[in-house]
């Protein structure tokens, strides 16, 4: 009844054709298809996944000094993963950094996000990966 989340980093740099001519179609060490990935896992019974486009995210936090923080970064996919026991799981990317995202349905449902490696990224919390032209500029040091 988990949620599996995996999240790939695309290597622009990977080819196909050289794939198919040296290694029957497969990577390689020297020829990855993409250069990370990311697995979380989702523990409950998961009632469902609703997707959302282009919403903002709350980014919240504390500092070290021990003041607070809150920004809505805008222009983010988001994926909402709703269980029984919890309250819903977010996990997702700014807009301009999603290559693409598949949602596997059943009883332990896996979700795959695919991100694209041509911008700058924060990972500031596990599932969450907002591009640096979408990041609190106030939480940049």
């Amino acid at each position: 009844m988990n949620c599996t989340v995996h999240i790939y980093l695309h290597n622009a740099l990977y080819s196909q054709e050289l794939a198919d001519l040296e290694h029957g179609g497969k990577e390689s060490a020297d020829n990855r298809k993409f250069l990370w990935e990311d697995e979380l896992r989702v523990t409950g019974t998961v009632t469902g996944v609703v997707e959302h486009r282009n919403v903002s995210f709350p980014l919240q936090g504390q500092l070290e000094d021990g003041s607070t923080f809150s920004y809505d970064v805008q222009k983010m996919f988001l994926l909402q993963i709703d269980t029984m026991e919890a309250p819903a799981v977010f996990v997702g990317a700014s807009e301009s950094i999603l290559a693409s995202f598949e949602i596997i349905s059943g009883d332990s449902p896996v979700v795959k996000i695919f991100l694209k490696d041509d911008e700058p990224y924060a990972n500031p919390i596990p599932g969450i990966f907002i591009a640096s032209k979408e990041f609190p500029k106030e939480l940049i040091r």
